[in-house]
């Protein structure tokens, strides 16, 4: 009975048996013998030991909805997981920019004219072409110089990298050298030089003392914020004959330091004049004016600046007596009046000659890169391994809009990306190539300011992330790269932060990183005659290809020579998850990338009201915001984060429409850029709040890794 019905059972099923053979072995061979099914027990044993997330189909079924999950996050700590679309769906989409190219204002940097046509001491003229290196004068110093020796005000604009310094610095030192009267140090100041940063400062003291080489009895001297009062009225009591300063740190001494006096002052030359003008440092200018005026009227006086704005116009008229303009800019756009008048008639508007165009140096070339918030991160990591370690592009300045952004990101790319590359094999490509991260902000401690600055300049590699305190007048060789990952407030910052490359004739490059909300931004540089090139942001991802560190790693995958845009998407999540592991790592990190957020959100807040149509924060997604800087979620309780200005407590759950106050966010960028420029000093404070402030700044370190 038992051996017929078994016999049945195989005739039924012999048919449905021979179809399955047929198909799984075409050629003749026996079939694979098919896997057994996982167990429960077996699936635990495998995920731990070798982290594999192949999974049975019938053990999904078996298990329970809870258990499964349980066996799902275990899974997870012992592998990397990685899921897609968390990174790469829900983004807003990358709009297409149709603008016309426009023709950039150019400046012919150098000229055939040497130094020693000019009526220049023999020793001054050796100093510029042994010491200084430099042979021919550029279009400025060939236009200002002369204009300068013949005692004449000046209103200076040139383009960055164009050679101001020695503009100023080489009449300056050829008028005091050959005074009558011999200078003696105990006169005092016979020049005084105005420059808004103390970067700024350092560099101009070491141009202005190295033209002074041969001329040991005049000596230059510097004061800015950070330093010592008591050392710099050491220094001004024993003299100094060329002082050069920032506003804030010299208004200080003005009102508290009896020695020091402008009796002999016969120059005042304000360098980078419209960057002085900002955040409060025009009061600071009318009391150094009036301390001139009222101990001697007569001096020759000198603006220089790379953009020319109201307030240095409005400078211009009270401080220069009769001044020549001296515009290279405005030469080149004369030879074009032609070709404007006919694209003014064109547009029917008077607007493209109202605004103001700005110089880009010929050799530099522009990009601009579409980038959905919660990609930027790994985007700008991308940027950086392809430039700076594949293709080894010496150094790159990274600009971001606040000084907690900088410390985070310096941290987190320190910690992610060259924290992996000490851990790869020596046999590695990459293992030779390290990258160096430095930072500048005008947060830190002007000793570790210094030596970042010395550092960077004199290194041949580096990447500098930093704030607006580097996009001004310095001259640091060999950078070929600058990105501004955050947008500037306005094209003149722009063009003051794209200055740092393509100095003097050297090419360079610069990249503009834009939200797809910001898409208009493209248009507004256009409209100043700047034109920046598109770079895909799918470009950027795939040099990630290149490095099989993030690299997903799967049983039987096989490395490929084509580039596959999924396999770029899963390298980018790898990259993203690393940021995010290490973000999530402690409390203190955590708390450390919502105050970088929430100082982000507050600079938002506060561009111009002339670009709210481009940049206003209802046009941001917190949460893909909050995973750009490594949060898997988005924070709801930023505004009780401790600040530096943080007073009272507010409610631990706060509503998004509190966390985006514009009075808060106007107050605290403020705050932000004034310690950027600031002399050091906050002359308005005293002392008991100093002390309270250093109290509430240390407890705050403590809490939040630096």
């Amino acid at each position: 009975m038992h051996s017929c019905s078994l016999v049945c059972l195989l005739t039924s099923k012999q048919p449905n048996a021979l179809k399955r053979k047929l198909q799984s072995s075409p050629h003749g061979n026996p079939p694979l013998k098919r896997k057994p099914k996982p167990s429960v027990n077996n699936f635990k044993k495998r995920a731990a030991e070798t982290g594999t997330r192949e999974k049975g189909s019938s053990s999904k079924r078996s298990l329970p909805k809870k258990q499964l999950t349980a066996n799902q996050n275990e899974s997870q700590k012992s592998k990397l997981f990685i899921k897609t679309s968390s990174l790469f769906k829900n983004n807003p989409d990358i709009p297409e920019i149709h603008r016309k190219a426009v023709q950039q204002v150019q400046e012919n940097v150098f000229t055939t004219d040497s130094f020693s046509q000019l009526d220049l001491h023999p020793h001054l003229i050796a100093t510029i072409s042994t010491v200084l290196k430099i042979h021919s004068m550029t279009s400025v110093q060939k236009r200002t110089i002369p204009v300068l020796l013949q005692g004449k005000d000046a209103l200076v604009r040139s383009q960055t990298g164009s050679g101001k310094t020695l503009a100023y610095g080489i009449p300056l030192v050829q008028s005091l050298q050959g005074m009558k009267s011999k200078i003696q140090r105990s006169d005092g100041p016979y020049a005084l030089v105005l420059v808004p940063t103390r970067e700024l400062a350092l560099q101009t003291f070491d141009t202005i003392q190295k033209l002074l080489k041969p001329f040991t009895w005049i000596v230059p001297g510097v004061l800015m914020g950070g330093e010592k009062r008591k050392s710099e009225k050491a220094r001004l009591r024993k003299g100094i004959n060329i002082l050069i300063s920032t506003p804030g740190r010299l208004v200080d001494h003005i009102k508290s330091t009896e020695c020091i006096h402008f009796r002999r002052t016969q120059w005042l030359i304000i360098d980078e004049a419209d960057r002085i003008l900002d955040l409060g440092f025009e009061k600071d200018v009318t009391v150094i004016l009036n301390a001139l005026n009222a101990v001697r009227e007569t001096r020759q006086n000198v603006l220089l600046s790379a953009t020319l704005t109201e307030g240095v116009t409005r400078l211009a008229d009270i401080s220069l007596n009769d001044p020549i303009r001296i515009s290279i800019a405005d030469e080149v756009q004369k030879s074009l009046k032609p070709a404007l008048q006919i694209e003014k008639e064109a547009n029917g508007s008077s607007n493209c000659m109202d605004q103001e165009n700005f110089a880009v140096p010929e050799k530099l070339k522009q990009y601009f890169v579409m980038v959905p918030s919660k990609l930027r991160l790994v985007t700008l990591a991308a940027f950086i391994l392809e430039k700076c370690m594949y293709e080894k592009q010496r150094k790159m300045i990274i600009f971001f809009s606040s000084c907690e952004q900088v410390e985070f990101h310096y941290e987190l790319l320190v910690n992610v990306l060259s924290g992996e590359l000490s851990e790869q094999p020596k046999r590695s490509p990459v293992s030779s190539v390290q990258l160096q991260f430095l930072r500048l902000h005008g947060n830190m401690e002007q000793e570790e300011r210094t030596e970042v600055f010395q550092e960077f300049l004199k290194s041949n590699t580096g990447i500098l992330l930093c704030t607006d305190v580097a996009a001004r007048g310095l001259d640091l060789p060999q950078v070929m790269w600058i990105v501004q990952y955050n947008a500037p407030a306005s094209p003149a910052e722009y063009i003051h932060r794209i200055g740092r490359t393509a100095r003097i004739g050297c090419h360079g490059n610069s990249l503009l990183v834009l939200a797809p909300s910001e898409a208009e931004y493209v248009s507004l540089l256009a409209s100043h005659k700047i034109n920046v090139s598109e770079m895909k942001m799918e470009k950027v991802l795939s040099s990630l290809m290149k490095d099989d560190r993030f690299r997903l790693h799967r049983p039987g995958s096989k490395k490929s020579s084509v580039v596959d845009p999924q396999e770029v998407r899963e390298r980018a999540t790898v990259l993203q998850t690393k940021f995010e592991n290490y973000v999530h790592s402690s409390e203190g990190t955590i708390r450390w990338a919502k105050k970088a957020l929430q100082s982000f959100l507050c600079a938002y807040t506060a561009y111009p009201r002339s670009l709210k149509h481009i940049f206003h924060i209802k046009s941001i997604h917190l949460g893909h915001v909050a995973k750009s800087f490594g949060l898997r979620d988005a924070p709801q309780n930023l505004t009780t984060l401790p600040t530096a200005n943080s007073k009272k407590k507010t409610k631990p759950r706060a509503k998004r429409s509190d966390l985006l106050k514009k009075t808060h966010g106007k107050h605290r960028l403020a705050e932000i850029l004034r310690s950027e420029y600031s002399s050091g000093m906050d002359s308005g404070v005293s002392k008991v709040k100093k002390r309270k402030k250093k109290k509430q700044r240390k407890s705050g370190n403590q809490q939040t890794p630096v």
